[in-house]
């Protein structure tokens, strides 16, 4: 979900990380790791132009760790830098409201950050002015449901000359009423939101956590004048059927509802979703094959072969 928003007065990368997971009992397919380095290299292009990087939370692909990794995210040391050295970083605070795994990370995160960057600060509730532009950010909202394991993140609004953009990433449709409580209060503009992991339905997520995510992102949709969803609920080749409530809240009500993609004047590229039928159509080299079949520590510091 990394997003560049630019003003008059700065730029700002928000959650510039980007990563593949595990689907359908199979590695990433060549092509989603040539995806994967192309968002990287984007990634490295906007931090260029960005003064301000934000991250809302700790998961893997909401920020760069500055180890190295090639099996899920194409990290090191070296991709971190180049995101995060001599700018502002406005963070997750790592010791409060926020669960066990995510503190070590935000941890080590923090650890890095404040020797390379030129600032971090703790963002949690606050806001900061630059010129005329005002980067705000959310007391925590959970990642999904209330009283959920995957802890909690924040959204950021950036609002210039009376027009507001906000970033409510991975708060999952969202599946929790105090999250679109907090949404609507702020009355965005664009709202650019992860959607309910329909995905994970009965395995990772309950049923009732999604259709909640589904009732209230059409509840957003039929307010907010343009929503952007994407994330979690791409990865659902389903996913369109699922947003259909929402798209006719948007409709009936002369908003607007796209992805990613869309925004940006893209074609849809849903490869996650669709890793077995990759692997059946574009049979992978021997050399990507015994790559895979590495020892998992040597294969994740080793690149595969995508040629």
């Amino acid at each position: 979900m990394c997003t560049f928003v630019e003003t008059p007065d700065l730029g700002i990368l928000m959650d510039a990380g980007a990563a593949l997971g595990p689907r359908q009992s199979l590695l990433p397919h060549p092509l989603e790791y040539e995806a994967l380095l192309r968002s990287r290299e984007r990634i490295r292009e906007f931090s260029r132009r960005a003064r301000v990087v934000t991250v809302s939370h700790y998961h893997h692909d909401h920020y760069t760790p500055n180890f190295t990794d090639f099996v899920w995210l194409w990290s090191s040391e070296a991709e971190s830098r180049a995101i995060y050295e001599g700018k502002e970083v406005y963070a997750k605070d790592f010791r409060n409201s926020i669960n066990f795994s995510q503190r070590r990370r935000g941890w080590l995160f923090h650890r890095f950050a404040e020797g390379v960057a030129g600032r971090v600060e703790v963002a949690d509730g606050r806001s900061f002015e630059f010129g005329s532009t005002r980067l705000s950010f959310s007391r925590p909202v959970p990642h999904g449901e209330e009283g959920g394991r995957l802890g909690w993140v924040l959204m950021a609004t950036v609002e210039y000359g009376g027009q507001k953009v906000m970033f409510a990433s991975d708060v999952q449709g969202p599946s929790s009423d105090s999250a679109m409580g907090a949404i609507l209060s702020e009355a965005p503009d664009l709202l650019i939101i992860g959607g309910p992991p329909t995905y994970l339905s009965g395995y990772g997520v309950g049923e009732a956590a999604i259709e909640r995510g589904l009732r209230n992102l059409a509840e957003i949709c039929g307010r907010v004048r343009r929503v952007v969803v994407d994330h979690h609920l791409l990865r659902d080749e389903g996913w369109e059927a699922r947003l259909r409530p929402a798209l006719e809240a948007a409709a009936a009500n002369g908003n607007i509802v796209m992805t990613a993609n869309e925004l940006i004047g893209e074609d849809r590229n849903l490869l996650e979703c669709r890793r077995r039928e990759l692997y059946r159509a574009l049979k992978p080299s021997e050399e990507f094959f015994e790559w895979t079949r590495l020892d998992p520590e040597e294969r994740r510091l080793t690149p595969p072969p995508l040629r």
